[in-house]
């Protein structure tokens, strides 16, 4: 089959309505058909946390990091269909479509996102026009010359182009500390957001103390609700944000498998709160999580604080260990939980018939001061 002209993104000649009713098993088989007529033009990327039945047809799976590597490095493909959220997509959107990329191929790759109610708690958590306005406050008090903004991966393109402008950089749970060294070997403190949690546990074990740490809340009144001696004494400032699934995770879980099960592991994501990265046994990225648990012993026990469907995943592939979900609470991230198999056909299937929906593009501005900090990202170890 030929692929029709590619037109603008629109509803597409398929709604999506007619894909609801079917089931997991027609909708599979349609998936695999599509993706045999698009052929190399296609990738499917897959963040971990998706569900089982729609990352099986991932190309390449991983974590954000991961992720935003495989976009960088993609050269063959037209169309990108990224299984996971809004900031990730906008990521893919900006990498593979660098200068020298679009140079060289003579083309965009398109961006597809399934479903474009899959955003990030988080990252909504931090507006541009909060950021800007809490830059300019903390001017007034210390040198923003001698700052420098680090945005974790989970945030707008907005706020990875406000780093590339300000010296700043992007970091990922896998090289948050390489990232924090990065930063205060070019100034004297570092603003962090949006998780506070991964800005804290990072600086934490690079022997940066709390009272060091101010917490700048964007609906405070002045100042991030902090005193201007606070904020003139910090090494890192920390914005008031969270991850809402291993926000979750409570120190008295810990406590409770420890005193039901003697031997178990706590196995972290560093998003988690101090009090419960501090008990745990490893703290890691998602990419970690599961290095750790595929090198481990048989007979080995783990709760593992990280979201539901990956714990799930890690317990069936490695019925040789025991492996708990941390919580007495279900928490799955319920953004990512958006993309299903009839939003993946539905996207598949309309590319196959020359329609882009849910296409995702970051204006040029945006991504060219973005990419200044993607790629500081991707050069630091």
């Amino acid at each position: 089959m030929t692929l029709a002209p590619l037109l603008p993104s629109s509803p597409g000649k398929f709604p999506i309505a007619d894909y609801k009713p079917l089931s997991n098993e027609e909708l599979a088989a349609r998936i695999r058909k599509g993706r045999q007529l698009l052929g190399k033009r296609l990738l499917i990327l897959g963040h971990h946390y998706q569900q089982d039945e729609v990352i099986e047809h991932a190309d390449l799976r991983g974590d954000s990091y991961q992720l935003s590597q495989l976009a960088a490095a993609s050269d063959d493909c037209r169309y990108i269909v990224f299984c996971g959220v809004h900031f990730m997509a906008e990521t893919a959107d900006i990498l593979a479509n660098r200068p020298e990329k679009l140079s060289r191929r003579g083309m965009r790759v398109e961006v597809n996102l399934p479903d474009m109610a899959a955003g990030c708690s988080m990252a909504d958590m931090a507006a541009i026009r909060q950021v800007e306005d809490a830059w300019e406050q903390l001017g007034d008090v210390v040198d923003s010359r001698r700052i420098v903004p680090v945005t974790y991966i989970n945030s707008a393109a907005s706020l990875k182009a406000f780093c590339g402008k300000h010296g700043g950089i992007v970091c990922t749970s896998s090289n948050a500390a390489a990232v924090l060294k990065w930063a205060f070997e070019r100034g004297e403190r570092v603003f962090f957001f949006p998780d506070q949690h991964l800005g804290r546990n990072t600086a934490l074990r690079m022997g940066i103390r709390n009272e060091q740490m101010p917490v700048w809340d964007p609906f405070a009144d002045n100042m991030g609700g902090n005193t201007d001696q606070a904020i003139a004494d910090s090494r890192v400032v920390l914005w008031k944000g969270h991850c809402s699934v291993h926000q979750m995770f409570r120190p008295e879980h810990v406590t409770q498998f420890r005193d039901r099960i003697p031997d178990v592991k706590i196995l972290v994501h560093p998003e988690c709160p101090q009090e419960v990265n501090d008990l745990a046994d490893v703290s890691g990225s998602t990419s970690k999580i599961i290095t750790t648990v595929e090198q481990a012993s048989p007979g080995t026990k783990w709760a593992i604080g990280t979201e539901l469907h990956l714990v799930n995943r890690l317990k069936q592939q490695h019925p040789e260990q025991e492996i708990h979900f941390l919580s007495p609470v279900v928490c799955m991230c319920a953004t990512m939980y958006r993309i299903d198999l009839a939003h993946l056909c539905w996207s598949i299937e309309n590319l196959v018939a020359g329609e882009l929906v849910n296409r995702i593009e970051v204006d040029g501005d945006t991504s060219h001061h973005a990419l200044v900090a993607l790629e500081r990202m991707l050069e630091v170890k």
